[in-house]
């Protein structure tokens, strides 16, 4: 099973030609995948290579084939097996050994590549019924598409694909916010590649704000998009 569903994700590993699989078939698209973890190791793995560099690769004794796959991975999961940790509703039955087994499914160099990790709580019958009418779709793509074009006047490309001394160009920090983003650096002993991937975070922010200079807010609002699994695994 588990190699099926890694031919069905990263493409056909038998037969002539080698087909693309639902990564290339997202290219310049979204790719969802529901309940994450339950996916085999060796099929989230795969998916380290085309989020670094937008391609696939499958090679095989007779033929290596190259396939597009610069999609947005959209992912959701339970916090545990039974799916109610932390949840105001029901009470979670799972021990703390079957909580980090479930989410240590997740490698860091997986997460390392995840600019987001969101966690969505268990929101209340009543509140879910009475929830106040939420900003129009409308609204926030004009607020997208102004942020995405000051970053395409700035740089000339998405913050997504600046890459290197680009990131710190861009970034345009003052000393106060670099050491802000050091000390949490090394306090969540991050990664180069995850250090990176906040400051393009937090570069979209202060887009999104209308802010010319990246600032210690925006910095705090992108990593706390990364403290939810990383705290954990």
């Amino acid at each position: 099973m588990s190699n099926q569903i890694v031919a069905f994700l990263n493409g056909s590993h038998s037969g002539s030609p080698p087909k693309p699989g639902e990564i290339s078939l997202a290219h310049h698209g979204v790719l969802f995948l529901d309940e994450f973890v339950e996916f085999s190791r060796a099929s989230l793995e795969a998916l380290r290579e085309p989020l670094e560099t937008g391609t696939i690769t499958i090679s095989r004794a007779a033929r290596r084939a190259e396939f597009p796959a610069r999609f947005q991975l959209v992912a959701a999961m339970n916090p545990c097996p039974c799916g109610y940790q932390g949840s105001p509703l029901k009470a979670c039955r799972c021990t703390p050994d079957q909580v980090l087994r479930y989410q240590g499914k997740l490698s860091g160099p997986l997460l390392d590549r995840i600019d987001l990790h969101v966690e969505v709580p268990a929101v209340r019958p009543d509140d879910l019924l009475h929830a106040a009418r939420g900003e129009p779709s409308a609204t926030v793509q004009q607020r997208v598409m102004a942020a995405r074009s000051r970053a395409h006047a700035r740089q000339g490309c998405a913050n997504q694909a600046l890459q290197g001394q680009q990131i710190d160009d861009h970034a345009a920090m003052d000393a106060p916010t670099r050491q802000f983003l050091q000390q949490a650096a090394n306090r969540l002993g991050w990664s180069a590649r995850s250090t990176h991937r906040v400051l393009k975070v937090a570069r979209t922010v202060a887009d999104l704000a209308g802010a010319e200079h990246l600032g210690i807010a925006h910095l705090a609002e992108a990593i706390q998009y990364r403290r939810a699994l990383q705290a954990q695994v």
